[in-house]
């Protein structure tokens, strides 16, 4: 059974994320990975405030040890986020740049939602998974107009059509294969949907 994390990276109050999440974690085939919803919201990590690099792995603050465990127990991870003004929230760079180790050699896919299925946020973040060493994968772009519908919260509801059925199961292939082969995984982020 492979560990796969789903981390929510909008931190926002009335936010769509959580509903994002947990359709993907729906679609997730159960017979293949576990799945542990990580939601930045809850874990509430400050802005970076560790006194040491990341790449020291010299951690002072419990919250990033927390953090690094979380991260360390699952073999794959999903980062569901919008694109906020054609980027991605601070709250994952932000939790990004707390670890180093971690990431290096894990496979991860960047599942963005927003305008265009959030194509600008979801090229950013494989540059910036790529400089700490994670192996990413081919990724998600849920557009909003074609694939929510409601308003943010949890009156929002993800109305998927066969293209972002096709994706998602194309992505999630994609991690169970990156972490089966190991280092062999393709490191490559394209626009899906």
């Amino acid at each position: 059974m492979i560990e796969l994390g789903i981390v929510v990276g909008s931190t926002r109050p009335r936010r769509i994320g959580p509903v994002v999440a947990d359709w993907l974690r729906n679609e997730v085939p159960p017979d293949t990975f576990a799945v542990t919803v990580l939601d930045l919201a809850e874990i509430g990590l400050p802005l970076l405030d560790e006194p040491e690099l990341a790449a020291t792995g010299i951690y002072t603050h419990e919250h990033t040890r927390h953090w690094s465990r979380l991260v360390g127990s699952v073999d794959a991870l999903v980062l569901v986020t919008p694109e906020y003004n054609n980027g991605y929230p601070a709250a994952v760079k932000n939790a990004i740049d707390y670890l180093y180790a971690e990431w290096a050699d894990k496979p991860v896919a960047v599942f963005g939602y927003g305008y265009r299925g959030a194509a600008s946020c979801r090229e950013q973040l494989a540059t910036v998974l790529r400089r700490v060493h994670a192996r990413v994968v081919d990724g998600v772009g849920l557009r909003l107009r074609d694939h929510l519908v409601g308003e943010p919260g949890a009156a929002a509801a993800v109305r998927p059509d066969a293209e972002l059925l096709g994706a998602t199961r194309r992505m999630l292939d994609a991690l169970a294969q990156a972490v089966i082969a190991g280092t062999d995984a393709v490191e490559d982020v394209r626009p899906t949907v």
